[in-house]
């Protein structure tokens, strides 16, 4: 099993939590942030190794608030949001060399992330279901992965 509580801890994982709260309170009244912290949380929870895929952050893909205009101000907001915090992790990281053990750890996540698209991700599992290009479907998945 993967710890993700470690990285709950990480500065990082704090900043980037912090700029989808920013975004989800400075609209809170179509997008309270504990709903879609809460959406996250079970949408990238793989069940059947009863751990999460990842870090978190906010999830919502079937948002409709009623008021359109407010909830358009609010998706500009989270881009705006991951536009300004995301690069500025990256840069922080871009000098760092990957601790030994990393790697491995690194692999293992992307595995998590091809059993999350496999299984459970609706787009993925929808476009398989259907006849899709499977090549194009799986174009997105990590060309190397490890399982423990």
């Amino acid at each position: 099993m993967l710890d993700t509580r470690r990285t709950q801890d990480d500065p990082d994982t704090r900043a980037f939590h912090a700029a989808m709260q920013a975004a989800c309170d400075a609209h809170a009244r179509v997008a309270p942030y504990e709903k879609y912290k809460a959406w996250c949380d079970e949408y990238f929870f793989l069940k059947h190794r009863q751990e999460a895929r990842g870090i978190g952050g906010i999830f919502y893909d079937w948002h409709d608030s009623g008021d359109w205009d407010a909830d358009l101000a609010f998706t500009k907001a989270v881009g705006r949001a991951l536009l300004k915090a995301y690069p500025e992790l990256v840069r922080r990281k871009l000098r760092h060399r990957l601790e030994r053990g990393r790697a491995r750890e690194q692999l293992v996540r992307r595995g998590r992330y091809v059993e999350f698209n496999l299984l459970y991700d609706r787009g993925t599992v929808f476009g398989l279901k259907t006849g899709g290009n499977v090549d194009s479907i799986l174009s997105s998945l990590p060309p190397v992965v490890k399982w423990p």
